[in-house]
């Protein structure tokens, strides 16, 4: 019998040409795992069969078909194969959009699963664009897929190391194109977002640094009009809603800030201007999570990693964090003690 006092975690085994199943047989020989939910491999048995002959790790592989019975004996790793995927279509190290596809089903799965209740949350092993792109996929990233899933509205993607949180305006966005995003209704949407995620997830009032998009805030207008125009105002229409927004503030600044504990969060502009500062402070351990879904999805924040996958060599730190922030946030802890 399953121990339902442990939430159910679905962890998606990612592009099998890459990384991830190796990441996630070493986090499930970790015993802090079991001992704080059930976990659930959604992927291809085979890949985790290699992954787990790779690292010599003492783990059985249980192909299960209740996913309500799953998780309860740690040294097995109890997964749902959806049989997707051919051995022979795995090549480690190589793109394949064969495995692309195959990784972005398992998603879609484990999000059916989380619908349907059978599962408190997700945590994804990365999953290659290129390779799902080639399958087809208009949806190339986890975020996307699950949005469409779920028919959820505004979704964020929020990136974290130790005490730097940072919620991203744009992702998959060319910079050219990510700057026609920097609008006040998109900004003062995602302001709304992230006060409402981190209410629940127990700050009663966070205060959210808004990075600008131009050098030195734009340096009054010379480098730019986007802070007078777009992001200042919405910062201003936020505070009338009660929301503790500060900005624009200028990239170079807002994030040593927030390491310093000024802010619970930031709202970074585009991808890189709040994924390198979050991978500088801790590029191990840090970690993603998803604002708006209607369910828990954690990630780990890094690739593939086609050029180290079947080497043995790779950390598992950040897939090892994702569960248990999947844990924390399934179970109501937040992350006001994460």
């Amino acid at each position: 019998m399953a121990d339902t006092a442990k939430p159910a975690i679905a962890i998606t085994m990612g592009d099998p040409c890459g990384i991830g199943p190796e990441v996630v047989v070493k986090a499930l020989a970790d015993p802090r795992v079991y001992s704080s939910c059930r976990p659930l491999v959604i992927g291809n048995s085979y890949a985790i069969r290699q992954a787990v002959k790779l690292t010599g790790l003492s783990l059985q592989v249980n192909e299960v078909d209740d996913p309500a019975t799953a998780g309860n004996d740690p040294g097995v790793v109890d997964m749902i194969d959806i049989h997707n995927l051919n051995p022979e279509d795995i090549t480690v190290g190589q793109i394949s959009p064969a495995c692309g596809k195959a990784a972005m089903e398992w998603v879609t799965k484990a999000g059916e699963l989380a619908l349907a209740g059978v599962v408190e949350g997700l945590a994804t092993a990365p999953l290659n664009k290129e390779a799902a792109s080639l399958a087809g996929y208009q949806s190339i990233g986890h975020m996307e897929l699950l949005q469409e899933l779920t028919g959820a509205g505004t979704v964020a993607t929020m990136l974290m190391a130790k005490n730097l949180r940072v919620i991203h305006l744009t992702t998959h966005r060319s910079l050219r194109l990510a700057c026609d995003y920097v609008k006040k209704d998109r900004i003062l949407d995602f302001l709304q977002l992230t006060h409402d995620s981190f209410v629940q997830w127990g700050f009663p009032r966070p205060a959210i640094g808004v990075a600008a998009l131009n050098p030195h805030g734009s340096d009054g207008g010379l480098l730019g009009s986007e802070e007078a125009e777009e992001i200042a105002p919405a910062v201003a229409a936020a505070r009338e809603r009660g929301i503790d927004a500060v900005g624009p503030v200028p990239a170079d600044v807002v994030f040593h800030q927030a390491i310093q504990g000024r802010y619970a969060a930031v709202l970074a502009m585009f991808h890189d201007q709040g994924h390198i500062p979050v991978k500088v402070y801790g590029f191990e351990d840090s970690i993603t999570a998803n604002l708006g879904l209607p369910f828990v999805r954690t990630s780990v924040d890094h690739g593939t990693a086609f050029d180290i996958a079947g080497q043995g060599i790779a950390s598992h730190t950040s897939m090892l964090e994702a569960i248990r922030l999947a844990v924390a946030l399934a179970v109501g802890n937040g992350l006001a003690d994460f």
